[in-house]
């Protein structure tokens, strides 16, 4: 275990408070009725990995229902105030989709948490929302959902059946200090940078978090 690093239990009797999905819709079909375009929240498609399982090609270019992996992603955060790539290779293709790209500050593929302290480098807005470029079936009230599940948690990570889904998360710009300090003591996976910090739960299905990793995963 990496110095200073929580000690935590996963995913049998995951700590901290639990938030709850499925929110009630407001009149505007949002939960809470909160408006997209209202959330101080920089959405981000963490793009950067190494797609090693997809044979090398750049996962969120190859495509899932006729568009690229990316363009699902980036459909799924549209609205929000802010929108970033998080991508460490085809900058100039991922730019073309109109957004800033942004990259890892070390070289290499070091895990989407490299992505997540980049955005929190570039970000405008006070809030980080991630999505991985992976996950077509994520559903589309996501933002509004994490948001709501907040309750005063700094952060606010998707769970399934199969345990924690770190990638999918809501952040407070105030937990950057704390990301720094995880992977300055070595820390790289994704499901301990938040362990020292307030965080609550949104849980989602299965299959909504079903992550296109592998060719076969493609087919629909």
């Amino acid at each position: 275990m990496a110095s200073g690093q929580c000690q935590r239990a996963v995913p049998e009797g995951l700590q901290g408070p639990v938030g709850v999905g499925g929110a009630m819709a407001g009149e505007d079909g949002l939960p809470g009725a909160v408006r997209r375009a209202d959330l101080p929240v920089t959405g981000v498609v963490l793009a950067g990995g190494a797609s090693r399982r997809m044979g090398g090609l750049d996962k969120g270019l190859v495509a899932w229902r006729g568009r690229p992996l990316v363009w699902h992603a980036l459909r799924l955060l549209e609205g929000l105030p802010e929108i970033l790539i998080s991508a460490n290779r085809s900058l100039d293709v991922y730019r073309e989709f109109g957004h800033p790209v942004v990259t890892d500050l070390e070289p290499g593929f070091h895990g989407p948490l490299m992505g997540l302290q980049a955005a929190f480098a570039h970000a405008r807005q006070p809030w980080i929302l991630t999505v991985p470029v992976d996950s077509p079936r994520l559903p589309a009230d996501l933002p509004e959902r994490l948001w709501d599940a907040r309750q005063g948690a700094s952060v606010v990570v998707a769970r399934s059946a199969r345990g924690a889904e770190p990638v999918i998360s809501l952040c407070s710009g105030a937990a950057a200090a704390e990301l720094d300090r995880y992977l300055a003591s070595g820390g790289r996976a994704a499901l301990g940078w938040f362990a020292c910090l307030p965080h609550r739960w949104l849980d989602l299905a299965d299959d909504e978090v079903a992550n296109c990793n592998a060719p076969d995963d493609l087919e629909d």
